[in-house]
């Protein structure tokens, strides 16, 4: 498997592991990987007050800095895009949001307890 596969891989799991816990917590994952010109948005969920807009961010460690800090400037603006043209064909009341997963996995898929920090509002 090449490295591109491989931490495509990675980060497939690492949604599923968010996806997963937000479920855990009663929220509702109403899309996956959600893809438009814009950008995408790894996940989207929502409960009776947040439609939220949570971008997954996986790492073995935080050696080289926290994972959160891969969302940048211009990948919060290709988020937002993504999310704007997401209401505009899922219009809701919900108050929308913007999350970032920091997923901490050492071993990868074979983390027997990959670490998630959960970053509510995060920009």
């Amino acid at each position: 498997m090449s490295g591109g596969g491989e931490a495509r891989v990675l980060g497939r799991w690492g949604e599923e592991l968010v996806a997963e816990d937000l479920r855990q917590k009663g929220w509702t994952v109403a899309a996956r990987n959600f893809r438009c010109r814009m950008g995408e948005v790894d996940i989207v969920a929502k409960n009776e007050r947040y439609l939220v807009f949570v971008e997954v961010k996986l790492r073995k460690d935080a050696r080289f800095g926290a994972a959160c800090e891969a969302v940048t400037p211009s990948k919060q603006r290709k988020l937002l895009a993504a999310a704007q043209f997401y209401l505009m064909r899922h219009p809701t009341k919900l108050q929308p949001r913007f999350d970032v997963a920091e997923v901490y996995a050492p071993q990868g898929v074979h983390t027997a307890a990959p670490g998630i920090n959960y970053i509510e509002n995060a920009f």
